[in-house]
């Protein structure tokens, strides 16, 4: 089988990295060729993480891009879409994928449809607030990383709607004995765009560090500031990334309760996870599903909340090596590459299947 991978980003984008090239070897090995054509550069995430404005002469060469690669789009059995084909345009191309037989799926980590249908501009609404409903509606197979993107797929009316969450490779991430330190270590790895986040537990953080033997340390959020709390801002890099969470002792990711949010897949919490670490996260969408409160993490809703559990955790190294030891037997059993890479197979087989 020979797939053309569109996806939005290079490796050096999370939700392609995660979503689909991490899986390309697997795929290669059960004899499924994939060309990949990302949309857009390494130059627009540079300037996206550093929020300076947009290129638009680049983007519109990636436009261009694309379309020279969808001409080519018969010469492969499947198209795997990440998202959508034009991001802020209608969904032209898809529907026209459709009426000329072309199968296509489409892959979400993200609410992405909550740019459109809740943008504060009336005519992104008016014009595209239904654009990836056309798009789940018209694809083969729509790939979903939790069940809030399953349950609005299945409203947008989408043919088959399909489970995949946003996992690791075990051969990456393994348990490492923290060398023992005067001082607990609290970790949160993320971007510069979820950095926000972490002023949701800034009080809970100040109250910590205020009682003394607690250090933060935060993955790849470029400068904070949370209430003057000393941290050690480490950059980002593929290469460091399970080097770094290893040094955690506890892994934290708060977020606030909105409908964007539910959307978000819980990634981080399955990264430490891997590293046999305890978690504390907001009880907000798949947070719920992959933290067992008291067993491999706390979940946490308020100031308080937040604060009891990272006390208990801080106080109780037993407790935080059980913790992390249900952690890791999880993502064995079903956060991982080992597992859903199955599953990615069977639905690409499947749809290429009816086709043929």
């Amino acid at each position: 089988m020979n797939i053309l991978l569109l996806s939005r980003y290079s490796r050096v984008g999370a939700s392609s990295r995660l979503r689909s090239y991490q899986y390309l070897s697997c795929l290669k090995e059960h004899g499924i060729d994939v060309t990949v054509s990302p949309l857009l550069g390494d130059d627009y995430l540079a300037r996206l993480y550093s929020n300076n404005r947009k290129d638009l002469r680049s983007v519109g060469f990636s436009y261009l891009r694309r379309c020279c690669s969808l001409l080519k789009s018969r010469s492969f059995d499947l198209l795997w879409v990440e998202y959508e084909l034009f991001p802020w345009l209608p969904a032209w191309a898809e529907i026209a994928l459709s009426h000329f037989g072309i199968p296509y799926i489409v892959d979400y980590d993200d609410a992405i449809f909550h740019r459109y249908d809740q943008n504060p501009r009336k005519v992104v609404q008016t014009f595209l607030g239904n654009k990836i409903a056309m798009i789940m509606r018209h694809a083969d197979a729509v790939v979903v990383g939790n069940n809030y993107l399953a349950e609005y797929a299945v409203c947008a009316g989408a043919q088959r709607v399909k489970f995949i969450p946003t996992v690791i490779d075990l051969n990456r991430y393994s348990i490492k004995e923290r060398t023992k330190a005067a001082e607990l270590r609290v970790g949160w790895i993320g971007s510069p765009q979820t950095a926000k986040y972490l002023n949701l537990v800034k009080p809970a953080i100040r109250r910590l560090y205020n009682e003394g033997n607690v250090s933060f340390s935060v993955v790849g959020s470029g400068q904070i500031d949370l209430d003057g709390v000393p941290m050690s801002i480490i950059p980002w890099s593929e290469e460091t990334e399970v080097d770094h969470i290893q040094d955690f002792d506890i892994g934290i990711m708060p977020l606030p309760d909105s409908q964007w949010e539910q959307g978000k897949c819980g990634y981080k919490l399955i990264q430490y996870m891997a590293c046999g670490k305890p978690v504390v996260a907001s009880p907000v969408g798949a947070n719920r599903k992959i933290v067992e409160h008291g067993v491999n993490g706390f979940l946490a809703g308020s100031t308080e909340e937040w604060l009891e559990a990272l006390t208990v955790l801080r106080d109780n190294s037993d407790l935080r090596k059980k913790m992390g030891t249900a952690g890791r037997k999880k993502v064995e059993k079903r956060y991982c590459i080992q597992v859903t890479a199955r599953r990615l197979l069977s639905i690409l087989q499947s749809v290429e299947k009816n086709y043929s």
